[in-house]
């Protein structure tokens, strides 16, 4: 069976477009303009892949990404975008997309990148992807084995990067959609665990593991 896409683009033309070009490769369901139509299309469609542009005048891609990041857990994301700036493609990458790829592609290339996307694999255009092995190469790793990261849960190793860099808790509750409450809940026990005193100390700890 083709792959089932919703078009999130906030020209309706260029969706035309690229509804048309995809052609009977793949399965368009829907189609939106801004982020609200778009989370609305993916929580009726739920597609094998949203086709996503980057930048749309109410938050674009970023914030398609953030608002279903735990919603949608079998759709996958590929941007199209005119954008190919180093800090646009990274910045979806990290939000959760599988892919990136400019709209100077051609129709059977796009076809072929959404089916791809649908089936696992990661896509860029050519010249992009060294931007991603770039920062990530260069993006500081915590130690794989590590008995005092390793008795903190998941949720809490996330809180305790934030809390190091900087953030506020209420910065650190919009980032990961929590209450203030539970990023007090958490920090707690991230300091008892860890056997810290105060955010001085944490942020000392989380450097000295090169988790910043």
């Amino acid at each position: 069976m083709s792959a089932t896409v919703v078009l999130v683009d906030d020209h309706a033309m260029f969706r035309a477009g690229v509804r048309a070009e995809l052609g009977g490769r793949v399965s368009v369901l829907g189609e939106a303009g801004s982020v609200a139509e778009a989370l609305a299309a993916i929580a009726q469609h739920r597609p094998d892949v949203v086709l996503l542009d980057v930048h749309m005048p109410d938050g674009g891609g970023l914030a398609v990404l953030e608002a279903v990041r735990d919603s949608a857990p079998a759709t996958r994301f590929l941007a199209l975008s005119v954008s190919d700036a180093a800090e646009d493609v990274i910045a979806v990458i990290r939000a959760g997309a599988r892919g990136y790829v400019t709209k100077t592609i051609s129709a059977g290339e796009l076809a072929d990148a959404v089916e791809r996307v649908a089936d696992g694999d990661v896509v860029f255009s050519p010249r992009l992807a060294g931007f991603v092995l770039d920062a990530f190469r260069d993006a500081p790793v915590a130690p794989s084995i590590d008995p005092e990261i390793d008795q903190l849960t998941p949720r809490e190793r996330e809180v305790l990067r934030l809390l190091a860099r900087g953030y506020a808790y209420k910065e650190i509750a919009a980032e990961l959609f929590i209450s203030i409450k539970t990023v007090e809940t958490h920090a707690s026990n991230v300091l008892r665990k860890l056997q810290l005193s105060n955010r001085h100390q944490l942020t000392r700890w989380a450097a000295d593991r090169r988790m910043l």
